[in-house]
This record gives C-alpha cells, sequence and structure tokens, in this order.
C-alpha cells in the first residue's frame, strides 16, 4: 500500500496533538491502536472499524478487520514501560465477555456467520519497543 508511509506519518502528528489535549493515559492507548491497525493494513488486513461499540452495550471493540474471508475483532492493549507487566495480562474474562458482546452485535447487525468470526490480541509496548500480535487470542464460545 502505497499511502502507508503517508499515513503513519499523520498517525505521529496526531499523537503530538493528543499528548497535548488528551489524558496522557488515553493518548498513548489510541497510539497502541494506531501501531496495531497499520500492522494488520500491512499483514494484509482490511479495518472496517475502529474503536466501535453498539448502541446499547458499553463494550467497544478496537479495531474490525476482514483477514480474508475471516472477520477479525481485535483488542489492542498498550503499555508505556515494560515495568508494569505483559499488556497480554490486562485481557481478563470480562474484557473478553464485553469485547464478545460487542462482535455479536457486530455480526448480527451485518448478518454474518458467528463462524467467521476471530478475537485477535496485539499487545504494544513503547520503551522498550514491542508489538506482538496473536490471531486467534481466544473464541467466541470461551467469553
Amino acid at each position: 500500500m502505497l499511502l502507508l508511509p503517508f499515513l503513519e506519518f499523520c498517525d505521529r502528528i496526531r499523537h503530538r496533538v493528543r499528548l497535548r489535549r488528551w489524558n496522557p493515559d488515553a493518548a498513548w492507548g489510541r497510539r497502541g491502536e494506531d501501531l496495531a491497525h497499520r500492522h494488520l493494513q500491512r499483514a494484509g488486513m482490511r479495518v472496517v472499524a475502529r474503536n466501535w461499540s453498539p448502541p446499547d452495550l458499553r463494550a467497544e471493540v478496537d479495531l474490525v478487520a476482514w483477514d480474508g474471508e475471516r472477520l477479525v475483532f481485535v483488542e489492542v492493549k498498550s503499555r508505556r514501560d515494560a515495568l508494569h507487566g505483559d499488556p497480554e495480562r490486562a485481557i481478563d474474562p470480562l474484557k473478553k465477555m464485553l469485547v464478545a458482546s460487542a462482535a455479536r452485535h457486530f455480526l448480527r447487525h451485518w448478518r454474518i456467520p458467528p463462524d467467521r468470526a476471530r478475537f485477535d490480541l496485539v499487545t504494544v509496548v513503547f520503551h522498550p519497543f514491542q508489538m506482538r500480535h496473536i490471531p486467534d487470542a481466544w473464541s467466541l464460545r470461551e467469553s
């Protein structure tokens, strides 16, 4: 994708603006989502929604993307440094249940069979930088 370097540049500019205007934790969390979004694009996935939540639930899916014939619901967890542990530890059963609830709503709304859904996790640690993409991190049945 030829636009990707330009989009990454725009993400960096938006991050600088967010750091001045937003709560720092929210700004860094959104930066992690930006990086995950671009990572998925480089991997050939087509991101179709960001920060999607159904109107009647207090649940949110960070990224929704097509990976071939599979619809992938992606949770992004980020940490500013490695001192506070692995971001993956922040995915508890309640978080999985909330993401799965939002995903079920998305699937029903767009009439997509649940067996075409997958749940991925992308973790980002900024210092020292590390990004990990975990496909099939959990299942719809598990949540």
